[in-house]
């Protein structure tokens, strides 16, 4: 386990009489992309609300840098400051400017002085492309720059590692590149993350790990190469040969 900045062992979420994750078991270590595939309803988007403590599991450990975060006397906020998410639906601050959008939580979660959280916060989103809309509200500009906003804003709390929820699905399919250029240079920069996506040429080709999820379960993972041109499993085979037939 040393080594590894996040562990999930025996991780189950229901919900009600639900079960949406049946013993889940990965590591995650630094600089990995893994992206995380399978059909809607696999249980990828509950997995990762977890994995950033938005949902409680039933049992199970999250162990951060040697330490499980389920515990009692985790600082959720704290936590997130460390393992952050950027979620397909933006959720920015509608009421504020992009700079406050990616000030406010350097300021109240870390304490950093606005000096210094402004300059943080320019720095990524010059980034993102970012920097000319500083004064722009959320309802000014398209759905592509809210997601490079939302992901400059993760990126300013100096994540450790990044989780990104479906970060393309809501978007216009011209705005989809300009998202995934930008996941993609973080990646080349080094950033450790955890990607739900639909997206399989970003699977395939910037990952350095795919994971396939049906019905609650991890059922294979292995390297992009090999999981994409040898998967082992018939269900794994169906899901890419049915999705790779209307991507790539």
């Amino acid at each position: 386990m040393a080594g590894h900045i996040l562990q999930i062992n025996h991780l189950s979420k229901s919900f009600g009489s639900n079960q949406v994750l049946k013993d889940i078991n990965f590591s995650v270590d630094k600089s990995d992309v893994i992206s995380i595939i399978g059909a809607s309803g696999s249980g990828k988007s509950t997995l990762l609300r977890c994995i950033n403590l938005l949902e409680t599991p039933n049992s199970g450990e999250i162990i951060y840098n040697g330490k499980n975060v389920l515990a009692r006397g985790t600082k959720a906020a704290r936590y997130r400051a460390h393992v952050g998410m950027v979620f397909q639906s933006f959720n920015l601050f509608s009421n504020m400017t992009v700079l406050d959008n990616c000030m406010v939580g350097q300021i109240k979660v870390l304490g950093r002085r606005r000096e210094e959280a402004k300059a943080h916060a320019m720095h990524y989103l010059e980034k993102v492309g970012m920097a000319p809309y500083v004064n722009a509200k959320p309802r000014q500009i398209s759905g592509g720059q809210k997601q490079r906003v939302a992901i400059a804003r993760a990126m300013a709390m100096d994540p450790e590692v990044l989780l990104f929820d479906e970060p393309t699905s809501a978007l216009d399919p011209e705005m989809v590149g300009e998202v995934l250029a930008v996941m993609q240079n973080l990646a080349e920069s080094g950033m450790t993350m955890l990607v739900v996506t639909h997206e399989m040429s970003f699977a395939r080709d910037v990952s350095t790990k795919v994971v396939y999820m049906c019905d609650g379960v991890i059922l294979e993972q292995g390297a992009p190469n090999e999981l994409f041109t040898n998967p082992q499993q018939p269900r794994t085979q169906e899901f890419l040969r049915r999705v790779l037939e209307r991507q790539l």
